[in-house]
């Protein structure tokens, strides 16, 4: 087990490494900078002093040796746009996004798992169906879509709920939520639809997939045959081991929803750190993409360590393997 954890650790971070050094390399050829932030009357005097403070004279390995060194001690540098340090707007902006992939993430987590073994268990019925039916809306409608739509006819049509923003909000401390607030509880609804829709399908239609494929295993008939109730059959001998393999799909599409907020956030103009990274790729806004993109993958990196920590621990087979090896 600590010789599987040590070499999953030294592997998430060489994957961090790489990612690291792929977006600072792209954010090379997105723009120049010093071209947003000095005006039109500025001179080649002008431009070489900016550049030298902003240390962008000098070799690429040495920018992105510095960058690492930084990022490491949480310091990810100024923001060109806002002339704040990166990991302070960060620290403002990551509560509203957190809060949304919360909801989000609880979203499709109960709803995928309760309606795939719904509709699993009963696959021949007409609200199994028709469940099935809708989600395809789910998976092939694209998310912006999805927001406006819900936009249109929640926010328009029936002025239900708030299209835009993020309500009320109280601080506490350096953190601030709209779970205290009735106009930010609203506000939480349309975005966290939005956003975790496309996930909740997709783990609705794992597990009834799985669950279909349990439910048709030997030892299934055996404990019906015992006389078990068809309850404790569902949902004690099929769900648990249908929820084995549906757990790495689930935490990485955990992940997924903090990175692919960027689109719901910019539909709904919340205020979280997805928006701030499309308002920095318009103004080349080189500290905050790179922090950006850095926080995403330690986040995906570290949600995919959990669930292979956590199918180790889940799946004998996986230790017996371990230890042959």
């Amino acid at each position: 087990m600590l010789a599987y954890i040590i070499r999953r650790v030294f592997q998430s971070l060489l994957v961090l490494l790489i990612v690291g050094l792929v977006a600072f390399s792209m954010f090379r050829f997105v723009g120049d900078p010093v071209d947003n932030m000095l005006g039109q009357e500025r001179t080649q005097a002008d431009i070489d002093r900016l550049r030298g403070d902003l240390g962008l004279d000098q070799p690429f390995p040495v920018q992105y040796w510095k960058f690492l060194g930084g990022a490491i001690q949480g310091n990810f540098g100024v923001s060109y746009r806002q002339g704040r340090p990166v990991a302070d707007i960060i620290v403002e902006r990551a509560p509203a996004t957190l809060e949304l992939a919360a909801v989000s993430g609880l979203f499709a987590i109960l709803g995928g798992i309760g309606l795939g073994v719904f509709t699993a268990i009963r696959r021949n019925g007409l609200a199994a169906n028709a469940i099935m039916t809708l989600s395809l809306i789910g998976v092939s409608l694209p998310t912006f879509l999805i927001g406006i739509l819900l936009i249109y006819v929640f926010s328009v049509e029936l002025d239900l709920l708030p299209s835009f923003g993020r309500g009320e909000v109280v601080n506490l401390g350096w953190w601030s939520t709209g779970f205290l607030t009735q106009s930010g509880l609203l506000a939480l609804i349309l975005p966290s639809i939005t956003l975790g829709l496309y996930q909740m399908t997709l783990i609705m239609r794992l597990v009834r997939s799985e669950m279909l494929e349990v439910l048709r295993q030997d030892y299934i008939r055996f404990a019906r045959a015992r006389g078990l109730r068809e309850r404790a059959v569902n949902f004690r001998h099929a769900i648990k081991n249908t929820l084995v393999p549906v757990i790495t799909v689930t935490g990485l599409q955990l992940g997924s929803i903090i990175a692919f907020a960027i689109i719901t956030e910019t539909v709904f103009q919340w205020p979280g750190v997805g928006l701030l990274f499309i308002n920095a790729v318009q103004f080349v806004d080189i500290p905050v993409m790179a922090a950006y993109l850095m926080l995403i993958s330690v986040m995906f990196v570290a949600i995919n360590l959990i669930v292979d920590l956590l199918y180790f621990a889940i799946d004998p087979r996986l230790r017996v393997d371990g230890r042959a090896t």
